[in-house]
C-alpha cells in the first residue's frame, strides 16, 4: 500500500444517514488488505469448472483457475480433476490427451502416468520400474455436479480432504431457508442450484480484466447507468432508476455464521436504499411505473445472486472465476426450478430466444466493456489507493472487508503456468495467430 496518507474519500449529503465511520481512509484500506493482494483469486474455494456438457464421457479438457492448471476427465459418468502440469517438465497433459484405460491419465509427452483419483504417479510408460514411481503426484481437486454443472474445489497442494467444505458453502444464501432472515414480499423466495428439479441454463466467455473489478460491478448500485439504453429494458418498458443511494447504515447485512456461505446482502427496494429518478442539472428524469425490482447479494468466492431477475420465479448468478491476475472466466447462469419436461422444455426455449441474447448478451455485454474500461487504472495495483469513492460505494468497500476476513487463502501468482509472464515469445505468437488468451487449454493436432 502506498505510504502516502489517504484522503477520506466519501462525503455523504446531510439527507443521508450513512455514519462518518464508512470512510475510505488508510484505516478503512487496512481492513481490506488481503484482498487487494488477491490479483489471482482466493484460492481454497468452489468455482463453477465446466458445464456438463461441455465434458463429454471420457473426454478430456484442461482450464486455468487462480493460475492452477486443471484437467478434467469425465469417466463412467463421474467427474476428476488434477493439476494439468507433468511433474517431470511442466507440460499440460490436456494439450494433447492420452489414455490408456479409465483409471489413469498420461503425459502424452514421456509417458509419466496419474491415477485419476489421487493424482499419484502409477507408472512411466517407458520405465515402469524407476524408483519415482509410487513415491510422488500431482494435486487432485474435489468435484461436485449438480443442475447441469461441473464444479471444482480448487486448493493448494497438500490441502486436506478432511478440511474440504461442502459446496453449499460456496453457494449464494439459500430459500425458504432464509425467508424469515431476508424477506421480500415482491416475488417469491429465489431458487437454488440444489433445489431439486433446478435447472441452470447460461453461458461462460472470457473477461479481459482482473476478477475483483468483474465481481465489483455486480453489485455495484450506481452502475445501472451503463444499462439505461439495454433493448431488453425498452422491449419490457421496464423502468430503472439513474442509480440507488444507501439511507442508513444498515443497509446492508453481512452474514458471517459459523456454517454456511459468507457474504453480504443488499436491502435494496426497502426504506434503506432510495432510488435516484432526477438529475435537474442534467435534465434527466425517469419516467414511468413499470419497475424491475429485484435484489442483490455476494458470497465468497465471489457469487453474485440477482432475486426476480430476469423474471418471475428465477434467479441470476454469475461467477468471476480468476483465471490469472488479468483474466477472468465470466460465468452468467439463470436458474429456475422446472418439475416437469414442459416446464424445462418451456424455460430453454425462452431463454434461447429471450434470457441469451437479450440478457446475458445485450445486458450483460454492457458490464463487459464497462469492466475492461477500469482495467488499465487498477493494472499496476495502485488504482487502490488512487480510487475516490462516495456513498453508493458502501458496497464494494463491505465486500472487500468481508472478502478479506473469511477467504480460505490468497492465491499465489501462477508459477510456471500461462499468463504468469506477460511479454514472452509464445503469447506473442498466438496473440499474431488471432488466438487472445482464454479459459480452455488448445490440444495439439497430430
Amino acid at each position: 500500500m502506498s505510504d502516502q496518507p489517504i484522503i477520506r474519500r466519501r462525503t455523504v449529503s446531510p439527507g443521508h444517514a450513512i455514519s462518518d465511520a464508512r470512510v475510505n481512509n488508510a484505516r478503512t484500506q487496512s481492513q481490506y488488505q488481503p484482498y487487494k493482494d488477491a490479483a489471482w483469486g482466493f484460492i481454497n474455494h468452489w468455482y463453477p469448472a465446466v458445464f456438463s456438457k461441455e465434458l463429454a464421457e471420457d473426454e478430456v479438457k484442461g482450464i486455468q483457475i487462480c493460475g492452477i492448471p486443471i484437467v478434467l476427465r469425465r469417466v463412467d459418468g463421474k467427474v476428476f480433476a488434477l493439476k494439468d502440469q507433468c511433474l517431470h517438465r511442466g507440460v499440460r497433459l490436456s494439450e494433447k490427451p492420452m489414455c490408456f484405460n479409465k483409471k489413469t491419465i498420461s503425459c502424452w509427452y514421456h509417458g509419466f502416468t496419474f491415477d485419476l483419483k489421487d493424482g499419484k504417479l502409477s507408472t512411466i510408460v517407458a520405465n515402469p520400474d524407476d524408483k519415482l514411481v509410487g513415491t510422488t503426484g500431482i494435486t487432485s481437486y474435489p468435484t461436485e455436479e449438480v443442475a447441469g454443472m461441473v464444479f471444482v474445489f480448487v486448493r493448494e497442494d497438500g490441502f486436506p480432504d478432511s478440511d474440504v467444505p461442502p459446496l453449499a458453502d460456496d453457494l449464494p444464501f439459500r430459500f425458504p431457508e432464509n425467508s424469515e432472515r431476508f424477506p421480500h414480499p415482491l416475488w417469491p423466495a429465489a431458487p437454488s442450484l440444489l433445489d431439486d428439479n433446478a435447472v441452470a441454463l447460461g453461458m461462460h466467455r472470457t473477461g479481459y480484466g482482473n476478477w475483483r473489478i468483474a465481481c465489483e460491478n455486480g453489485f455495484d448500485n450506481a452502475h445501472i447507468l451503463v444499462h439505461k439504453d439495454n433493448t431488453i429494458v425498452h422491449a419490457m418498458d421496464w423502468v430503472l432508476p439513474l442509480g440507488i443511494l444507501p439511507t442508513a447504515d444498515d443497509c446492508i447485512t453481512v452474514v458471517e455464521d459459523e456454517k454456511g456461505p459468507k457474504g453480504m446482502m443488499q436491502w435494496l427496494f426497502t426504506d434503506k436504499w432510495a432510488p435516484v429518478l432526477e438529475n435537474k442539472e442534467l435534465g434527466l428524469k425517469v419516467e414511468g411505473l413499470n419497475g424491475r425490482f429485484y435484489r442483490t447479494s455476494v458470497v465468497l468466492p465471489g457469487v453474485l445472486m440477482v432475486e426476480n431477475w430476469p423474471g418471475e420465479h428465477m434467479v441470476q448468478y454469475e461467477w468471476y472465476v480468476p483465471i490469472t491476475d488479468d483474466l477472468h472466466e465470466y460465468w452468467e447462469v439463470i436458474v429456475k426450478v422446472c418439475p416437469t419436461e414442459k416446464a424445462r422444455g418451456d424455460f430453454d426455449y425462452k431463454f434461447e430466444r429471450v434470457y441469451k441474447p437479450l440478457c446475458l448478451h445485450g445486458f450483460n455485454d454492457c458490464d463487459l466493456y464497462a469492466r475492461e474500461a477500469m482495467q488499465n487504472f487498477y493494472a499496476d495495483g495502485t488504482g487502490w489507493d488512487d480510487e475516490q469513492l462516495v456513498a453508493t460505494d458502501i458496497s464494494p468497500i463491505t465486500w472487500r472487508k468481508l472478502a478479506s476476513r473469511w477467504n480460505r487463502g490468497i492465491a499465489k501468482p501462477g508459477k510456471g503456468v500461462a499468463g504468469a509472464v506477460k511479454t514472452h515469445s509464445i503469447r506473442f505468437k498466438e496473440t499474431a495467430a488471432g488466438k487472445p488468451p482464454g479459459y480452455f487449454v488448445e490440444q495439439i493436432e497430430d
